[in-house]
């Protein structure tokens, strides 16, 4: 097992070595091309002045070049990869929801007794501005939730995310996610409270301790998964409107909800 260790990072060091050759080589062709046309130049024409002139100028508009490219265009280039990869975490945001987070937050939030005091607060309209979503997130940080859960509740959260396990795994496996910490937080949260209910084949008659543990677990889901619904809702407002329209009727804090157009 060590030699084959020792073989291996050996034929990786010369590999590197092997690649670094070939790109020094390559700069000293290039090198030797651009002397050779040089001197073509002054075989054919004799002018030693015009080629250091441009020689010289050509020197100059290098490091405006570099300006241009590095600067300017380098910055473009990586604003664009940067719109186009969260335009992608998004959609990926968009599956999760469908899939499972939208029935999720529907789940845990029908077990909050103290979510009448804010429903207000997050029943989203057509006519919410920048702000009323600011006031609504701002509104979930500070909610003092009360999850009345009972054992059958746990069975149910249990089935209901053991099943989506994999969809999670598989969500998390995207390197795109790296550009939202949030959300990759909410996936952890979910995937440990899979854990837990998991490794317990008895749900029934759990300690207090034990009950109060998993309760805090659910909170955390509960509180994550509803600040990145609302910035899931913002996005479709002003990117997606007929996708908006669809998540507005389905709103898993109204429970008056449906999918179907009734006006």
């Amino acid at each position: 097992m060590v030699i084959c260790t020792i073989l291996a990072r050996y034929v990786k060091e010369v590999n590197k070595i092997k690649h670094r050759n070939w790109q020094i080589m390559f700069a000293l062709c290039l090198l030797f091309l651009s002397a050779a046309f040089y001197l073509l130049h002054y075989w054919i024409f004799r002018d030693a002045h015009h080629i250091f002139v441009f020689l010289v100028e050509d020197i100059a508009f290098v490091f405006i070049e570099v300006l241009l490219v590095s600067l300017i265009i380098h910055r473009i280039i990586s604003y664009k990869e940067r719109q186009s990869q969260l335009e992608k975490l998004k959609m990926i945001i968009g599956v999760f929801f469908s899939e499972m987070g939208t029935k999720l937050l529907l789940h845990i939030s029908s077990l909050d007794s103290n979510l009448d005091k804010m429903k207000n607060e997050l029943m989203i309209n057509y006519k919410w501005s920048n702000q009323h979503f600011i006031n609504a997130k701002k509104a979930i940080k500070e909610h003092n939730y009360q999850l009345d859960l009972k054992s059958e509740d746990l069975y149910q959260l249990k089935t209901f995310i053991l099943e989506k396990r994999h969809h999670l795994i598989r969500i998390l496996e995207n390197p795109i996610l790296l550009e939202h910490e949030c959300f990759t937080d909410l996936l952890q949260a979910v995937l440990h409270l899979a854990e837990e209910l998991g490794a317990r084949d008895e749900l029934h008659n759990l300690p207090d301790t034990d009950f109060s543990h998993l309760v805090n677990d659910i909170g955390r889901i509960y509180i994550l998964l509803t600040l990145e619904w609302l910035d899931y809702m913002f996005y479709l407002k002003g990117n997606y409107p007929y996708i908006y329209d669809f998540s507005l009727r389905i709103n898993p804090f109204d429970q008056n909800h449906s999918p179907v157009i009734k006006k």
